[in-house]
């Protein structure tokens, strides 16, 4: 019952990504790609310097002592943004969500049966793995007729 509050926050946080995607493309579509995924990065580190000045609690001088390939998350989430607004408007927002999160999914089982990254190993087992075959189902059914390959 404790994890449903991180259920919940996890929804939203998707529930957010749904709307950040055709934002961030009817965006790139007027300014550019990279440009508009540079402007998506720049009001979020300005939103986020906000709250770190007045609510953060961390410990930033430790940046440097963290290992190197902890750095890269921002270097990923600006890939991913790029991907997005490049799709969107060739895929639609649904299409394009729901791929992505598939894509997510997919190399998190990947991650969470090896245990990458530090993360607690949660093997893949026949329950995992019927969910993905689900989800690639839903996918096919769903978007069938807009997928032209």
């Amino acid at each position: 019952m404790a994890k449903l509050i991180y259920i919940i926050i996890s929804i939203l946080g998707g529930m957010l990504a749904g709307i950040q995607a055709p934002v961030n493309g009817e965006l790139g579509k007027k300014i550019g790609t990279f440009e508009g995924a540079l402007f998506s990065f720049f009001i979020g580190t300005l939103f986020l310097t906000f709250i770190v000045l007045f609510f953060g609690k961390g410990q930033m001088s430790g940046i440097s002592a963290v290992p190197k390939w902890q750095l890269v998350g921002g270097f990923i989430g600006a890939i991913f943004v790029m991907t997005i607004i490049i799709a969107v408007p060739h895929l639609g927002v649904a299409l394009t969500i729901l791929s992505a999160i598939i894509g997510q999914v997919l190399i998190s089982m990947v991650i969470d049966h090896f245990g990458f990254f530090g993360v607690e190993v949660i093997p893949i087992n026949w329950n995992r793995v019927i969910g993905l075959i689900l989800m690639f189902t839903a996918l096919f059914f769903i978007y069938r007729d807009r997928l032209t390959i």
